[in-house]
């Protein structure tokens, strides 16, 4: 008997998550999988804030926090958003949640009514439209294709707002693609949102800091949108801090309140030790942030000459973040012996099982016409990679 909800019912396990274990299935069978399909950085955190770790153990961080965090830490985000995006918070701006994940879950809870319509930019990241379904709400999905780099117009914003839109969930830089808006680009979004002033945007800007064209930019930044804009934000991805479960949202009050106030039903405050190693990570030396950017873009020039020299791929140049997002639609309707490639998750099937590397297919992230391909892995297992991946395609007719 199914007594399951139906809230639940309707969601989607998570494809990227599902990829991640049948790797994890096969390596532990010993077959010699190169993964792919991860989201995390292959770095270690940083010694510094391990050390600051082990000084909060040895300090007694081991009891409750204040459910949107410690006043240290949010003081740090307060100080991090100030100096690095030009950004005036107050610390009661800011509430730590347990990952970016969260804090964007906590966001789309508190402001989602059944039968809100929130915008969702395709390639999307696989959770926005789940949480959003989770929510009650109902997810608009616009498509941008890779002839546009991914990236919306101010044209088809317009044209998805209706007098139900309650949100727009941007993401920059962009997971899955790899895409960055630029200021101009933003400022051609902003144009629009302006005339809809119900409309939030919901940033999630976690990647801010995996960025090769310069200063991240927010939307925050515009004066019109700064008290109608909720920052995603958090360590895992900059600091490989991925285990250790903060993040933040910084926001008009009034969202960060019924944050705390939905997070102090169903967690409370995130992890007391993990907190005072994010203080650490926002207050102390960055130098290890620019050593792991610049290994990510060494890392992004390869994948993507390499990608580029497999026949029926058709790649464009990331700009952030650690993903390659290839246009595989060329070999959809072509067969291996009695295997037929019938769409992207199909593909990235038969990767795995034929040429033992892990991708995940692009359905679940709204396009069904590519792959995902996290290079957050070392350059031998790039280079192997898509040698592999090359000659299992050429295998396809």
């Amino acid at each position: 008997m199914n007594q399951l909800s139906d809230r639940l019912n309707s969601l989607s396990p998570s494809a990227t998550l599902a990829m991640s274990q049948k790797s994890a299935e096969l390596k532990a069978q010993g077959v010699d999988v190169i993964n792919l399909s991860v989201g995390e950085p292959d770095f270690n955190t940083p010694d510094h804030i391990k050390e600051a770790a082990k000084k909060a153990i040895d300090d007694n961080f081991s009891r409750y926090s204040p459910v949107p965090g410690y006043p240290a830490l949010r003081n740090a985000i307060v100080e991090k958003l100030k100096n690095e995006n030009g950004l005036d918070y107050t610390v009661a701006q800011i509430s730590c949640a347990n990952g970016a994940k969260q804090s964007v879950c906590n966001a789309i809870l508190v402001l989602v009514n059944p039968g809100d319509e929130v915008i969702v930019p395709a390639p999307y990241w696989v959770s926005y439209p789940e949480m959003v379904k989770l929510a009650e709400g109902k997810p608009v999905i616009v498509t941008a294709g890779i002839e546009q780099d991914f990236k919306i117009t101010p044209a088809q914003l317009e044209a998805a707002i209706t007098p139900k839109t309650k949100a727009l969930i941007l993401c920059s830089p962009s997971n899955p693609t790899g895409s960055v808006y630029s200021k101009e680009e933003l400022a051609g979004l902003v144009a629009v949102l302006a005339k809809h002033p119900q409309v939030i945007v919901i940033a999630d800007e976690i990647y801010e800091h995996i960025n090769y064209i310069g200063k991240h930019q927010s939307i925050a930044q515009f004066p019109e949108m700064k008290d109608r804009t909720v920052i995603v934000n958090g360590v895992s991805k900059a600091y490989a801090m991925t285990g250790w479960r903060i993040g933040f949202i910084a926001g008009p009050e009034w969202i960060v309140k019924a944050s705390n106030k939905l997070q102090g039903q169903y967690t409370s405050g995130p992890c007391s030790v993990s907190q005072k190693a994010a203080e650490a990570a926002y207050t102390g030396t960055q130098a290890p942030v620019e050593e792991m950017r610049k290994a990510f873009e060494r890392r992004r020039d390869l994948i993507v000459k390499l990608a580029k020299e497999v026949p029926g791929f058709e790649v464009n140049v990331p700009e952030g973040a650690f993903y390659l997002f290839p246009k595989c639609s060329s070999f959809f309707g072509k067969s291996a012996g009695d295997r037929k490639i019938e769409n992207s998750d199909d593909l990235a099937m038969y990767l795995l099982e034929v040429a033992h590397v892990a991708c995940v297919g692009g359905t679940s992230f709204g396009a069904p016409e590519c792959i995902r391909m996290s290079y957050a892995t070392s350059d031998e297992n790039i280079v192997e990679a898509i040698s592999r991946i090359k000659e299992a395609l050429s295998k396809l007719v």
